[in-house]
């Protein structure tokens, strides 16, 4: 009998710990920030590794460059964790 109780205790909290998550997925903001360009000057990127095309961002996003970043713009060397990348087929 006690057997039975202990598996229905972590069932029970299995059910919460997995109800909790989904809730937290759930109710995750939607994503904000903008995707790489799918245009004639960045099409390069999009068959590259991540680490090897973020090496040709600097050469125009950067202080007085074509595309300037905002001054509270994150990290400057990562740029396609947020900006991801957009399939060439959509």
């Amino acid at each position: 009998m006690k057997k039975k109780k202990n598996t229905f205790l972590y069932n029970l909290i299995f059910l919460i710990v997995c109800g909790g998550l989904f809730f937290i997925l759930w109710s995750a903001p939607p994503e904000t920030t903008a995707h790489l360009p799918k245009d004639d000057d960045h099409d390069r990127f999009t068959d590259m590794g991540k680490k090897e095309a973020e090496k040709f961002c600097t050469d125009c996003h950067g202080p007085d460059k074509i595309a300037p970043l905002p001054e509270d713009h994150p990290p400057k060397y990562r740029c396609l964790f947020c900006h991801k990348r957009v399939n060439k087929g959509t």
